[in-house]
C-alpha cells in the first residue's frame, strides 16, 4: 500500500482505534455480502449472511459496524438464525448477539444481518475526477466495518461472495471470479463474485464505476485485466499492463499466485495503491500517466500478493510483515530487471527516509503502543522493513535467504504470521542464530549513527581506521569498509572499534558501506 497524503489530508476521516478483541469467541468461515446502490442517494442497502465456527462456549457472539450517528452509519434492522429472529443489540460499533442457549465450541452458526445506512467511511461514494460517481470499498486498516457486518481484524480470515446491485450502466470489480452478471428490468444489473481463499476484511472490496475493461494477458492460466476510466483508457491499459511481467517474477521466486484472476482498477480513493486480493485499486490521481512511471507502485502492490494477502501479519504491529516485504521485493523485482546500480539507487533512497523519519519519532518496526494505525504507514514499517530484510540477506546469502522467503510462505500462506514466526524460519534454514538481528532491527527504536575516521601513515604504509556508534544503545553488525581500491569487512560491536590496514601507498579515500548494505547514518565529516 502506498499512502497519498493529499487526499488524505483533505477527506480527514475518522479512523476506528479499537483492535478487535484478541478473546473472541467466534471464527468467521465464510461472508455473503449483498449490497445494494443506487444513484439517486448514498443510502446502501445491505444483507450479510454469515457462516461462523464458535470457538468457545458462549451466548453471545459480537460483529464489527459502525453505529448510525445523526446522518452516517448503520442501521441493524434484523439479524436471523434459518430464518428465526435472534436477539441484538447495536451499540458503540459492535452488534451483540444473543442465543436461547449455550452454543458449544466447535458449533456452526449461520448468521443473516439486514442493515442499511450511509457510511461515513469504508465505501467511498464520490465523484471521481472526471465528475462521474463512483463506489469503491477503502476497508484498510479498520474500515470495513463502516459498511459491512464483520469481524474487522486481519487475523480473523473468510472465503467471501460479493453480491452488487446498482444501476446497470455501472461495471463492477471484487474479489475472486464473477459467477453471474444479469440485468433486471433494464435499469439495473446484480453482479456476483466468489472468492473461495479467505481474506482479511481489509482486502475485501467492490468497485462501482464506468470501466474501460482490457485483458491484458495470461500469465499461466492467470487472466490479468486493466479497469480505467474510459477517458484515459488508451494511457491506462498501457500502463497497467506492466504487471503481465511483473507477476511471473514473484511466482517463480516466491510461490504459486494464489487466486483465479488479477485486475488492476483505477480508483478514487485515498491510497496511491492499496493490495486488495485479486483486485489491486491505485489512484485515480497518480497512477497513470501514460509513461510507466508507476512501475515501482505496480510491483508493489503485486508483490502484496503474496505478502500481506496471503501470508498475513496476525496483528497491526507487525504490519512490515506486509509493508517491508512489499518494499523489498520490489527492490528485488527492479534488480533483477535494471541491475545492481538501480536497487542499489532505491535502497540509499530509503534509507535517507528512514533516518529522516526517525529524526521526528524514534520508534521501533514493531511498535504495539500505537492505536491509530493509520500512523503505522511509516518508514517504519516500509522502508525499514525493506532494509531489514535486505541485511537479511546479505546476512544469509541468496540462496539461503530465498529459501528461507520460500518457506516462510508457503508455511503461512492462507494463514496469519508473527515477527518471530518469521525469525524461526530464516533460523531453520540457515542454521544460524538470529535472534539478536531481530530484535535489534526491528524492536528497537533507531539505528546505527556512525563517524569514521582514518589518518595514512607513510612510515608503516597501514591506514588506521576508528569507527564510533554515536547512537546510545550499541549495535553488532558487519561493516565494510573501501579503502581506495581495496575492500575490507569487520565487526563493529563496541563503541569504538579501530584497526589498521596496511596499503602499498596513500589512499584517496575510505569509504563505509560501499555496496550499501548497512542501514546506518553516517555523521563522518565530508
Amino acid at each position: 500500500m502506498k499512502k497519498t497524503w493529499l487526499l488524505f489530508a483533505i477527506l480527514s476521516v475518522t479512523f476506528s482505534t479499537v483492535a478487535q478483541r484478541p478473546g473472541s469467541v467466534i471464527d468467521v468461515q465464510h461472508y455473503e455480502f449483498s449490497v445494494a446502490l443506487s444513484d439517486t442517494s448514498d443510502l446502501i442497502k445491505g444483507s450479510a449472511a454469515i457462516d461462523i465456527l464458535i470457538s468457545e462456549d458462549t451466548k453471545t457472539i459480537t460483529l464489527d459496524l459502525i453505529s448510525k450517528d445523526n446522518k452516517k452509519g448503520m442501521t441493524v434492522l434484523q439479524v436471523t438464525e434459518n430464518g428465526k429472529p435472534l436477539g441484538f443489540s447495536h451499540i458503540n460499533d459492535l452488534i451483540s448477539i444473543q442465543f436461547d442457549t449455550t452454543v458449544k465450541k466447535g458449533a456452526r452458526k449461520n448468521i443473516a444481518v439486514t442493515y442499511e445506512g450511509i457510511p461515513a467511511d469504508g465505501l467511498i461514494i464520490t465523484k471521481n475526477k472526471y465528475g462521474h460517481r463512483v463506489f469503491f470499498a477503502d476497508n484498510w486498516p479498520n474500515r470495513a466495518r463502516h459498511w459491512l457486518p464483520c469481524v474487522d481484524h486481519p487475523s480473523d480470515k473468510a472465503a467471501l461472495d460479493f453480491v452488487v446491485t446498482a444501476p446497470a450502466h455501472y461495471q463492477v470489480i471484487s474479489n475472486g471470479i464473477k459467477i453471474a452478471d444479469t440485468t433486471l428490468n433494464g435499469q439495473q444489473r446484480r453482479t456476483h463474485y466468489t472468492e473461495s481463499t479467505p481474506l482479511s476484511t481489509k482486502i475485501m472490496v467492490i468497485g462501482v464505476a464506468r470501466f474501460a475493461i482490457e485483458q491484458s494477458g495470461m500469465v499461466q492460466d492467470i487472466p490479468v485485466s486493466s479497469w480505467v476510466y474510459p477517458e484515459e483508457k488508451e494511457k491506462g491499459f498501457y500502463d497497467y499492463a506492466l504487471a503481465v511481467d511483473i507477476l511471473p517474477y514473484f511466482i517463480k521466486n516466491v510461490g504459486p499466485y494464489a487466486f483465479k484472476k488479477l485486475a488492476n482498477v483505477e480508483s478514487t480513493t485515498i491510497f496511491g495503491g492499496m493490495e486488495n486480493a485479486s483486485a489491486i485499486f491505485y489512484s485515480d490521481e497518480t497512477s497513470i500517466t501514460g509513461t510507466r512511471k508507476s512501475e515501482a507502485l505496480l510491483a508493489h502492490e503485486i508483490a502484496h500478493q503474496w505478502f500481506g494477502n496471503m501470508a498475513t501479519e496476525a496483528d497491526w504491529s507487525h504490519l512490515w510483515l506486509s509493508e517491508g516485504f512489499a518494499t523489498y521485493m520490489t527492490i528485488l523485482y527492479f534488480e533483477q530487471k535494471y541491475g545492481i546500480d538501480t536497487a542499489q539507487k532505491m535502497l540509499v533512497k530509503n534509507r535517507q527516509q528512514v533516518i529522516d523519519f526517525a529524526r521526528k519519532k524514534v520508534r521501533p518496526v514493531v511498535d504495539s503502543s500505537i492505536t491509530n494505525y493509520m500512523e503505522l504507514l511509516n518508514a517504519n514499517s516500509y522502508q525499514k522493513g525493506g532494509w531489514v530484510l535486505h541485511m537479511l540477506r546479505r546476512e544469509l546469502g541468496d540462496s539461503l535467504f530465498w529459501k528461507g522467503v520460500r518457506t516462510y510462505y508457503s508455511r503461512y500462506a492462507g494463514k496469519n504470521a508473527v515477527t518471530g514466526d518469521l525469525c524461526r524460519i530464516m533460523e531453520e534454514v540457515s542454521g544460524k542464530a538470529l535472534k539478536g538481528f531481530f530484535d535489534q532491527w526491528l524492536f528497537r527504536a533507531g539505528h546505527p549513527k556512525l563517524e569514521v575516521t582514518w589518518t595514512y601513515h607513510a612510515k608503516n604504509k597501514t591506514v588506521n581506521i576508528t569507527v564510533v556508534q554515536k547512537q546510545n544503545e550499541l549495535y553488532r553488525f558487519p561493516l565494510e569498509l573501501q579503502i581506495g581500491t581495496d575492500t575490507i569487512k569487520v565487526l563493529v560491536k563496541d563503541r569504538e572499534t579501530r584497526l589498521s590496514f596496511p596499503v602499498l601507498k596513500q589512499p584517496s579515500f575510505v569509504k563505509a558501506d560501499p555496496q550499501v548494505n548497512l542501514l546506518f547514518e553516517d555523521l563522518s565529516k565530508k
